[in-house]
């Protein structure tokens, strides 16, 4: 299973058990993504620690989670940033528009306080 998934109070954990995250992955994460939104979660908190690699497909996933958080006045949250993804990220200017934390003890504490 490429993913794990854990409701937690005020929002969900989404984490990737992959080291790719590239167009083999991004369709199911994306999936992953909606599902969550559906069952009500509005705030999700996205772990890619495992993650040492990410291609445009996988930057594309984390929009996607992204605009679904906000179209239900919620936040995603990015964790776990590999040396390599952060740095696709910077390139891409990403971090501008994606909410990023070192883990998801600072996700949450960040949820927390918007709460």
């Amino acid at each position: 299973m490429n993913f794990g998934t854990q409701n937690k109070e005020g929002y969900a954990v989404i984490q990737v058990h992959n080291e790719r995250l590239d167009s083999l992955i991004a369709p199911d994460l994306k999936s992953e993504l909606v599902l969550a939104t559906e069952n009500g979660q509005k705030n999700i908190v996205l772990d890619i620690s495992e993650c040492t690699y990410c291609d445009s497909s996988g930057l594309s996933a984390l929009l996607v989670g992204n605009r679904l958080c906000e179209n239900v006045s919620g936040q995603f949250v990015l964790c776990g940033l590999t040396p390599m993804v952060d740095k696709l990220i910077k390139l891409a200017m990403l971090d501008t528009v994606l909410t990023i934390t070192t883990d998801e003890k600072e996700a949450s504490k960040l949820l927390n306080k918007d709460a």
